[in-house]
C-alpha cells in the first residue's frame, strides 16, 4: 500500500454525501438551452484550467449542451471570480478553482464574497511541490532551506500570485521555518512553472498538476511535497514530504472543483448534484488525469463540500490575517480560527 502514503498517488475515488445529493437531484431536471460558461480565473495551462478542460467533456455529455471555458486571469483570481459572481443568476455562468481562494478575497479587500456564497462541486485534491531548475545548486530541501536562511529575502520563488496555492504554500513554509524569500508573481501556475524552468526564478511552489510534466521531463527537480505525506509522480517516482525536513509540519488538504453562485434556480443545482455523483465520480478521464498528475479524486458537493473545504479555507485566511495582509478578521465572515 505504498501508493496510499501519497494523498495524490491513489487512483481510488472517494464519493461523499452521495445519498443526500441524489435525493436533492430527484426534485427536478435542468435542461440548458444555451452554452454554459465556466470562468477559469487563472491563466491557460495551470491546474484550474487543466482540471476544467478535462471535466468539460463529461459535463457536456451529461447536460447535452456546450461548455465554454473562459480564462479571465488577473488580481490573484479575483477578477474572474467577481465576473462570475456578478453574472445573471440564471445558471449559465460558473467559476472554478480552490475554495480556499473564495475564503480570502473578502478579507483581502478584493471581492465582496465568501465561500458560503457558492455551491461547491469538488472532485480533486492537489498538493503543492517545492521544485527548482535541474541546474540548481540546491540538491535537496535542506540545502534550499539553508540557502534561504543564509540569504534572507534573496531566493526568488515563482507563484501564481497572492492568494494562489503556490503563495499559500511558500507562506506556510516561511511560517514554519522563519525563512524569508523574494516573491515573483505571474498570472497563473503554468507561467510560474515555466519561469522557473527557464531560470527566471530559483524556486516554484505551485501545484503538482502544473509541475508533473516538467518533473517527468527532467526540467524541474522536485525537493519536497508541502505537507506530511509523500506522493508518487508517474514516470518520476516518490517525492518526500516537507515534514521530513521540518519535523511536525502538517497542513490541510486543498480541494479543487467548480463553483456555482447561490441564487441560481434550484433545478440547476439539483441537476448538477446528480451529474456530479452519477457521472463525474465515475469518470475514467478524470481518474487517469489524477493518477498522472499527483492528484486524488475526492468527489463531493453541498454541505459536505463546505465542511471538507473549510480547514484549508481557514488555514489560508488566518495565515494572511496573521501576516498583516488582511483588511478584516476572518472570523467576521464565518471562518473560524484553526
Amino acid at each position: 500500500m505504498k501508493a496510499l502514503r501519497a494523498l495524490s498517488a491513489a487512483t481510488a475515488v472517494v464519493c461523499i454525501a452521495g445519498l443526500a445529493l441524489m435525493t436533492s437531484a430527484a426534485q427536478a431536471q435542468w435542461k440548458p438551452t444555451k452554452p454554459i460558461n465556466i470562468i477559469v480565473p487563472w491563466a491557460a495551462g495551470g491546474a484550474t484550467d487543466q482540471m476544467i478542460r478535462i471535466t468539460a467533456g463529461d459535463l457536456e455529455a451529461a447536460l447535452g449542451q456546450k461548455i465554454v471555458v473562459l480564462n479571465q486571469p488577473g488580481a490573484s483570481g479575483s477578477i474572474g471570480t467577481k465576473n462570475a459572481l456578478e453574472a445573471p443568476k440564471d445558471g449559465y455562468t460558473w467559476t472554478s478553482g480552490a475554495p480556499k481562494d473564495l475564503g480570502s478575497y473578502k478579507i483581502l479587500g478584493m471581492v465582496d464574497t465568501t465561500v458560503q456564497d457558492w455551491n461547491l462541486y469538488l472532485h480533486l485534491a492537489l498538493p503543492t511541490i517545492v521544485s527548482v531548475p535541474v541546474a540548481s545548486p540546491h540538491k535537496d530541501m535542506k540545502a534550499l532551506l539553508d540557502a534561504m536562511k543564509a540569504r534572507p529575502g534573496a531566493v526568488s520563488v515563482a507563484t501564481a500570485g497572492v492568494n494562489s496555492s503556490g503563495h499559500t504554500a511558500i507562506e506556510q513554509i516561511a511560517a514554519a521555518t522563519g525563512i524569508k524569500y523574494k516573491h515573483v508573481t505571474y498570472d497563473g501556475g503554468n507561467p510560474a512553472v515555466i519561469a522557473t524552468v527557464a531560470g527566471e526564478t530559483e524556486v516554484t511552489t505551485q501545484l503538482s498538476s502544473e509541475q508533473s510534466e516538467m518533473i517527468r521531463g527532467k526540467r524541474l527537480r522536485p525537493l519536497a511535497v508541502v505537507g506530511d505525506k509523500a506522493i508518487e509522480i508517474e514516470g518520476h517516482g516518490t517525492i518526500p514530504p516537507l515534514s521530513e525536513f521540518v519535523p511536525g509540519f502538517k497542513i490541510p488538504v486543498s480541494y479543487f472543483g467548480i463553483f456555482v453562485p447561490k441564487g441560481v434556480p434550484a433545478e440547476v443545482t439539483a441537476t448538477l448534484d446528480k451529474i456530479w455523483m452519477d457521472k463525474i465520480a465515475k469518470s475514467e478521464v478524470i481518474k487517469k488525469y489524477a493518477s498522472s498528475r499527483g492528484a486524488m479524486m475526492v468527489v463531493t458537493a453541498g454541505a459536505e463540500a463546505q465542511k471538507i473545504a473549510m480547514p484549508a479555507v481557514a488555514d489560508a485566511a488566518w495565515q494572511k490575517f496573521n501576516a498583516g495582509q488582511a483588511k478584516i478578521s476572518p472570523d467576521t465572515i464565518g471562518i473560524p480560527k484553526p
